[in-house]
Order: structure tokens, then C-alpha cells, then sequence
């Protein structure tokens, strides 16, 4: 099923231990009814780079991409039919507009990497290079589509004065553990040591969880299920149920690799810790993404579903005679130490409704949340102003009108953090060039082709 991607910028989190568990069913970790999952992407923390600048053509008319001149020395630029009142030195195309924010050619870029990226992820060990290249060119197509709904999302969510900041300060530390780093001051300095503006970095982290909260609850939170649903499609899908004895297990890891030995008494007390933490009560997914190096932990340390044979002996012998929620003790493996739970214990042969009713419901949620997800993006979409450049209008899933590529003088950047410029291609009515800046000031300029008016609609 083809799910809603959207893209968010974190920092890495370390080396982390490959691991390609089964895909076979995997158990929700809770009914959707209670807490709907979003459309998210695979909880992967890319390595953040600058984005990509280009350098000027040697003419204003020459219709390429921009770049950054050499800052220490003075830009040589054509001679202009009419003087400008500012050289610009940082130039960018702008590709679409969302409102009254911008994407760039250079976000743009980096979100098809990425989408490159979580294509070899999902298929690692699992795809043959023919498959692999369908799924890169598949993700990639859609890659400026996705980052509208993105857009469009997290300015719903500030129209809805939906507040974040207390989840993105426990993402930052999240972050922040996962690194090994002090405080936040640290953490700043690590991202900006990487060329990444400390403030949009946050703002991506902000932008990702006003989407998740939008989604819930514009879409998750009208999607129903009832039981009679649910039994009619278990009573239609029962064939489908009949398995072998299965494990579904999630993990803490705690990793020694890279360490000394005077550390390692240190970091078995620590999973020592998380083990007694769980058994006092507290969510074993909340903790294995806080405090897990494994790299599974943005999924709440979920491993997958196992069958006899699959695991090594030693801990097939262990997990398979584990009940459900059931915890191990603490493991020390080469790599480290482990705490594993059993999420659901499959017996043998046709499952009962109550082992797989979090299943069919969470079948039958993702079942109806596409079609309603991309109703309600046609929606914010027709409520909104979306202008795309001619080129890129196939990636782009649709907008109100084109922009329109015009020669343009670009004033300075009123972004206090980049002092960017951008080349503009779209223009005023009675006018040959405008300004526009990386912060996404008001939709001054407008697709001319189009016929819209330069203000969103309300």
C-alpha cells in the first residue's frame, strides 16, 4: 500500500547494528483506535549536509541554476539593461511556493537523496538491483509532492495553533542521548559543526511533529472501526491466519563495541536500569527510543515476527517459551547487552481473533486512512495558493497555477539566519521582478500563466 512520505531532517545517532529481521506481519504496538498512527517514513536519522549552492551564468538571460560566487572576491556580473539597486551574491531557484513559504531546487534535491536513501533501507537484502531502481525511481518522482503536503500540513497545524514545543524539546534530547552529549549546548554545536542552521534544524523537528499531530487529528480521529468490522473481516481472512509458531520481540540494546573495559560494568548497570524501569511500569517502547542504540529504536526497539530456526539457538530456546509481555533479563551478546520482550507469542495453526485483532485492526485503519489522507490533501490544496514551475509540475502532484520563469533582480534576504537570495520566476502583475526571502514572506509573486491572484485563498 502506498503510504503518505514525509521527510524530516535529524542528526545521526552513531554506528548502529545491522540487523534485517523477517517481514512478516509485524503486530501493532497499539489499536489504532486509541492512538491512530500517522503516514510516516521509517524513523531513519540521515547524515544532514549543507544544501547545494550554484554559481551565477556568465548572463542574466541565460536561464540556469545559481550558485555561490567565490566570497573573496568581488562578483563579476554582466552588464544589466538597467542598474540593480542590489547585487545579489547567493542565488537559488525556487521551485515551488506553498503559500506564503518557498521550496527550493536545493531542498528539493536533498529530499529525492533522502528518498533514495530510505529506498535501499527498505530494501536492504531483500531487492535485486532492477527492483532496487524501480523503488528509487518510484520514491524520487513524488519527491517535491510530498514536500508540499508537508508544507501544506505544518502551516495547517500552526493555523490551528497547534502547540509542539514540548515534544520537540524531548526530541532534541532524544537526540541529544543518542549522541552521547552533554546538554543542548552541545548538541547546537555538534549541528552547526555539520553546516546546519541550529534553528531550521529545530524547525524541521517542529514542522514534522505539527504533520503527525495534523494528521491525527484531521484524519486519524475520524476514522472508525467497530468490532463487527473487525470480526467480518477476521471471519473472511481466517486462511490468512494459520501459522507457524511465531515470536513478535522488541529490544533494548546498550552497546559495549568501542568501549573499554572499565566502562563496560557501567553500561550493563544501565540496561540493568531500563530492565527494572519496564518492570516498574514504564512504556518499554519509550524507553528503547530514548535509550536504545540499537537501530531499531526509533521503532520502539520492534524487531520483527520469528519463526523456529530463524533466531540462534540460544535465544530461540528463551523467547520461545516466553508469554506474551513477557521480559528476558539482561543479555550480554558481543555486541553489547540486550533486554528483549515478547510482544505476541503465535501458537501454532489458526490464530484466534484476540492474537490478531491489533493486526486486522491496523489493517483496516491503514485501509481507509490513504484514500482519506490524499481526500484531505486535495482539500488543503484547493483552500490553498500552490504555484509550481513548469518543469517541475509532474513531481509536484498538481497546484493552482504555474509560475512563470522571468528575468529578475533579487533583493536581499530578509532571513536573519541565511541571508540568502533567491532567483525569482515569478513576477507581479505590471512588473518585471520582485523579491522574495527564505523565510517565506507574502506571496509577492505569481504565475502569470495561471491567472491567480498573488494572495492564498482563504
Amino acid at each position: 500500500m502506498k503510504k503518505f512520505v514525509f521527510l524530516a531532517v535529524l542528526l545521526g545517532a552513531g554506528t548502529l547494528v545491522a540487523q534485517n529481521p523477517p517481514t512478516q506481519n509485524p503486530p501493532p504496538q497499539n489499536p489504532p483506535a486509541q492512538n491512530p498512527p500517522t503516514q510516516n517514513p521509517p524513523a531513519q536519522q540521515p547524515t544532514l549536509e549543507q544544501p547545494k549552492m550554484e554559481e551565477p551564468p556568465a548572463a542574466p538571460e541565460e536561464k540556469e541554476d545559481k550558485k555561490v560566487p567565490d566570497l573573496k572576491k568581488p562578483a563579476t556580473a554582466a552588464k544589466p539593461a538597467a542598474k540593480a539597486p542590489t547585487e545579489g551574491k547567493v542565488v537559488e531557484e525556487i521551485v515551488a511556493r506553498v503559500n506564503n513559504e518557498i521550496i527550493t531546487r536545493s531542498e528539493l534535491e536533498k529530499a529525492r537523496a533522502q528518498a533514495a536513501e530510505d529506498a535501499q533501507q527498505d530494501c536492504q537484502g531483500r531487492c535485486t538491483p532492477e527492483q532496487l531502481q524501480v523503488a528509487v525511481e518510484d520514491r524520487q518522482k513524488f519527491a517535491l509532492r510530498d514536500l508540499i503536503d508537508q508544507s501544506l500540513l505544518a502551516q495547517r497545524g500552526k493555523d490551528m495553533s497547534i502547540s509542539v514545543e514540548p515534544d520537540v524539546v524531548k526530541q532534541l534530547d532524544e537526540i541529544r542521548i543518542k549522541n552521547n552529549l552533554k546538554d543542548l549546548d552541545d548538541l547546537e554545536k555538534a549541528v552547526s559543526s555539520q553546516g546546519i542552521n541550529w534553528e531550521d534544524f529545530k524547525s524541521n523537528i517542529r514542522n514534522r511533529l505539527l504533520t503527525q499531530e495534523v494528521i491525527r487529528h484531521e484524519v486519524g480521529a475520524h476514522i472508525n472501526i467497530g468490532h463487527d468490522e473487525e470480526m467480518k473481516f477476521y471471519e473472511e481472512h481466517k486462511k490468512d491466519f494459520v501459522r507457524p509458531e511465531q515470536v513478535a520481540l522488541r529490544a533494548i540494546e546498550v552497546k559495549t563495541e568501542g568501549k573499554t573495559e572499565s566502562e563496560v560494568p557501567e553500561l550493563k548497570a544501565k540496561a540493568q536500569k531500563l530492565l527494572d524501569r519496564v518492570k516498574e511500569g514504564e512504556d518499554f517502547s519509550e524507553l528503547a527510543k530514548r535509550f536504545s542504540d540499537g537501530p531499531t529504536a526509533q521503532q520502539g526497539g520492534y524487531l520483527g515476527v520469528y519463526k523456529r530456526g530463524e533466531l540462534s539457538k540460544e535465544f530461540e530456546d528463551m523467547v520461545f517459551k516466553m508469554k506474551k509481555n513477557e521480559l528476558t533479563e539482561v543479555i550480554e551478546t558481543k555486541q553489547g547487552f540486550l533486554v528483549m520482550q515478547v510482544l505476541e507469542h503465535y501458537d501454532e495453526g489458526e490464530q484466534s481473533f484476540s492474537k490478531v485483532e491489533n493486526e486486522i485492526m491496523d489493517h483496516l485503519y491503514n485501509e481507509k486512512m490513504e484514500p482519506a489522507m490524499r481526500e484531505y490533501l486535495k482539500t488543503l490544496r484547493e483552500q490553498s495558493y500552490v504555484v509550481i514551475k513548469p518543469e517541475y509540475a509532474e513531481m509536484a502532484g498538481g497546484g493552482n497555477s504555474e509560475i512563470e520563469e522571468v528575468s529578475a533582480t533579487p533583493e536581499v534576504s530578509k532571513d536573519k539566519r541565511g541571508h540568502k537570495k533567491f532567483l525569482l520566476f515569478g513576477k507581479r502583475s505590471g512588473q518585471s521582478s520582485g523579491s522574495q526571502s527564505s523565510g517565506g514572506q507574502s506571496g509577492q509573486t505569481t504565475g502569470e500563466a495561471g491567472g491567480q491572484s498573488n494572495q492564498p485563498k482563504s
